[in-house]
């Protein structure tokens, strides 16, 4: 994607199954689940760069012993800093002789991060704002472990002041800060109840303190705890967690959009966001990494039984197609093969817009992530190529007609030619947080390799996905015309970004998005300006009356007008005004159809469709057209 956008969080967990001699003997460290934890979120890094957690749960400590424990930063090479100085902090305890790793219950009792279960969080930043405060994991405390409650998770809330007023409804003064914060009141008053109906029931048998303490151990159920309190979540999540008597449970929105995976052994239970880095880092296959079905919970006991439960009605999947176009590593089998395939499905409108002139035409791509699709665009070219030379050979043979120098000239002339021919620097991303900076250093992130094109070709760059269409405005499409080729191609691996996302990505303004500009444009240009306020009067009437119907007011703000008269729009609004330059520009887009195509069983496409997956998202995207009606800037949810 060669613009900034803030996107999903990453979550990881690992729960071990032996005691930790078990890996002291056999990796020859009783750190071993910490290292794995750090491994599974190095895997994950493209998923945070706004800060990093980690929290570590010891079973069976002794009672006045502390048993769970953090660490959060917002710094910039988040995992450096919170790994770093905790190895060093191990290292020091092993030379002064307090900890024998030899020995593991000395490192538990001594090192801080030496336990049995480990939670990690990596942080892009939608809500909440950059401070340590909005950095996962959150807690919960209290003197009973079973109403401790570690939290994190990758995921968006559109109705987080229902939420809130539903705990406001039990009496509770919630702090109105994030829908994190939502979901961990909600969660801990779910488990306050569930751990007070245990207590009174044991305490009703006449049993002992200890004995009910034990008792409420064995019986506490997330699974339970989760099916009652999530009835009204309306959003897309992936969430983790952990009671401090070491139970675990990870839960999946009913409707699959945030991604997660996980696998069992008989040494651990590791989950992830991403299946690659679970294959990597525990060296398992692909078919050894299952996917958490939507709507359920798999919970892990303390005593290592694990459970996999349904707690919420499954929706139809709307798996987010995000997922496989840019935000998780593209090393994973399948998003690879559905990333070159999104690049295939481009050759064909590339080839009408460069006139199916290959022998003048330069491929490249806007780097990083756009790589794989850029791979798949050259295949599919090549193939077509292949196919057309050997007919034009069995043709000319055919006629008596083959020479050596028609060979020549068949095999050389019209071969797809890739160039590395844009550059960015990657390190001026991870530090650019606020928008008025990225804007302003947008122009420096990206470079280009001069004296390969000329002014006879065509520059065909392929893209992941076109938002706002800020950085091709004020820097990519200026600098590659300074290229001077004839004609500038740029072609999204997606389809036109119409409508905001409400679940996970940051995207949610209206007006910030190049194909809305476009289709608003178009509307002004022919006079049809009363359609914005006819949009803007539904939108308001379906808030105001708090509808739950799946209507999307907005969408009457495209009907007017083909994609390609939008694409056409767009490419006008996007093309530098340079004297200097007077060649051609144009914005391809990927279609709906080829989407799918591409990925048969990603079909969350609600940012590209205005099909939404949830009540929530109805709300939002008439929201959003509201709050750009008043010029009001910010979220819609």
């Amino acid at each position: 994607m060669s613009e900034f956008l803030s996107h999903e969080c990453g979550i990881a967990l690992v729960r071990l199954k032996r005691p930790l001699a078990y890996y002291q003997e056999k990796y020859g460290t009783p750190l071993w689940g910490l290292y794995q934890l750090f491994l599974l979120m190095e895997k994950q890094h493209n998923r945070g760069q706004d800060g990093a957690g980690i929290a570590c749960i010891k079973f069976d400590m002794p009672a006045g012993e502390p048993y769970m424990f953090r660490e959060r930063t917002t710094e910039s090479n988040p995992l450096d800093k919170i790994f770093q100085p905790m190895i060093a902090r191990f290292n020091q305890l092993l030379g002064e002789g307090t900890v024998h790793p030899e020995f593991p219950d000395t490192v538990k009792q001594h090192f801080d991060f030496c336990g049995e279960l480990y939670l990690g969080h990596l942080r892009y930043g939608t809500s909440g704002g950059y401070n340590l405060s909005a950095c996962h994991p959150y807690f919960r405390r209290s003197s009973w472990p079973t109403r401790n409650l570690v939290l994190a998770g990758n995921f968006n809330m559109t109705n987080t002041a229902e939420l809130n007023a539903v705990l406001t409804a039990t009496g509770q003064h919630p702090i109105f800060a994030t829908d994190t914060q939502a979901l961990l009141e909600m969660l801990g008053h779910g488990l306050d109840k569930h751990h007070e109906d245990l207590y009174r029931g044991f305490k009703a048998q006449g049993l002992p303190g200890t004995e009910i303490t034990h008792r409420i151990n064995e019986g506490m159920d997330p699974a339970y705890v989760l099916r009652e309190v999530a009835a009204d979540w309306d959003g897309g999540y992936t969430l983790i967690g952990a009671l401090g008597n070491g139970d675990a449970f990870v839960t999946r929105d009913p409707a699959g959009i945030r991604p997660c995976h996980w696998f069992e052994d008989d040494e651990v239970v590791a989950f992830a966001s991403e299946r690659a880095p679970l294959c990597t880092v525990f060296q398992r296959t692909p078919d050894q990494v299952q996917e958490l079905d939507p709507g359920h919970v798999v919970v892990v006991k303390k005593n290592g039984v694990v459970r996999v439960e349904r707690v919420k009605e499954p929706l139809p999947r709307s798996q987010c197609t995000f997922e496989r176009i840019y935000f998780s590593r593209g090393n994973d089998a399948d998003i690879y093969r559905e990333r070159k395939a999104l690049g295939a499905q481009l050759a064909e409108p590339i080839l009408r817009a460069i006139g199916r002139d290959l022998e003048h035409s330069i491929f490249s791509f806007i780097p990083n992530t756009a790589e794989v699709a850029y791979l798949g665009l050259m295949s599919e070219l090549r193939y077509r190529r292949r196919a057309e030379v050997k007919q034009a050979l069995l043709d000319a043979a055919k006629a008596g007609e083959l020479t050596d120098a028609l060979v020549d000239e068949l095999i050389l002339i019209n071969w797809p030619r890739g160039e590395k021919i844009v550059s960015k620097d990657a390190k001026l991303r991870t530090f650019i947080g606020q928008e008025k900076w990225r804007n302003t250093l947008a122009s420096h992130v990206y470079d280009v390799t001069y004296g390969i094109v000329t002014p006879k070709d065509n520059l065909v760059c392929v893209d992941d996905s076109i938002v706002r269409g800020t950085t091709l405005r004020r820097s990519i499409l200026r600098i590659l015309s300074r290229l001077n080729p004839k004609k500038i191609v740029i072609a999204s691996t997606a389809p036109q970004i119409r409508y905001p996302d409400c679940y996970g990505i940051d995207m949610s303004e209206l007006g910030k998005f190049i194909a809305f500009e476009a289709a608003v444009s178009l509307l002004k240009e022919r006079g049809q300006n009363s359609v914005l306020e006819e949009v803007y009067q539904a939108c308001r009437s379906y808030v105001d009356s708090h509808s739950k119907e799946p209507v999307n007011h907005v969408r009457r703000i495209y009907e007017p007008f083909t994609a390609e008269e939008v694409s056409r729009r767009i490419t006008e609004l996007v093309t530098p005004r340079n004297a200097e330059w007077r060649g051609e520009v144009e914005i391809i887009f990927q279609s709906l159809e080829s989407l799918h195509r591409a990925l048969p069983n990603h079909t969350g496409d609600w940012y590209f469709s205005g099909k939404y997956p949830t009540p929530g998202g109805y709300r939002v995207v008439n929201q959003a057209f509201v709050n750009y009606f008043h010029k009001s800037e910010g979220r819609a949810y």
